[in-house]
């Protein structure tokens, strides 16, 4: 599969463990794949969020992934569920941390601060957005895989990459939209 990705695309995956080495965490998680997508210039993906306003709004995007992974990496709406049946969610951070120091519900705060050298394997939830590129840029019949069809996917698959980009005005139905149908052009 990864013989189809773009020169972008590829960047944003290596972007993605980067930014898992640089959290510590065990696994490379979708929220890293999105923080990579922010941190692109001069691609589809960040042509596309700069024309949904993300662009000037992506130090809030990553404050919000930042919020839900001390949330133990719970969405907002998982978050308003559990405090449905009355667990309040942030009152057990606040509790958790003020015992362990704060981060200590993320993924990443469970490792005692040991730097992690080597290879990090992706989670099932970051294959599930590779694997959904893929079924993207088919469904597009575009030959390539692009930052913007890893993009289109975290928008399309749920949980907390997909929440976060909806709170900032970026949808599937959005980006589909700025970008177009598809059509089988190749992706730069």
């Amino acid at each position: 599969m990864f013989e189809r990705f773009t020169k972008d695309a590829r960047a944003v995956v290596q972007g993605a463990v980067g930014h898992a080495e640089e959290a510590l965490a065990e696994t490379v998680e979708p929220e890293h794949l999105l923080l990579a997508l922010l941190d692109r210039e001069g691609s589809r993906a960040s042509f596309a969020l700069a024309a949904l306003g993300v662009g000037e709004q992506r130090e809030a995007v990553r404050q919000a992934l930042r919020e839900a992974r001390r949330r133990a990496g719970l969405s907002q709406s998982e978050t308003e569920a559990l405090a449905a049946m009355g667990i309040d969610v942030l009152e057990i951070v606040a509790k958790v941390e003020a015992a362990h120091g704060v981060g200590a519900m993320s993924p990443d705060g469970r490792k005692g601060g040991r730097r992690r050298t080597g290879h990090r394997s992706f989670s099932r939830g970051a294959k599930e957005v590779l694997e959904k590129a893929l079924r993207v840029a088919v469904a597009r019949r575009d030959r390539h895989i692009g930052d913007e069809h890893l993009l289109l996917a975290l928008a399309l698959r749920p949980g907390v990459p997909a929440e976060v980009l909806a709170d900032h005005g970026v949808s599937h139905a959005s980006l589909t939209r700025v970008l177009g149908e598809g059509g089988g052009r190749a992706c730069a």
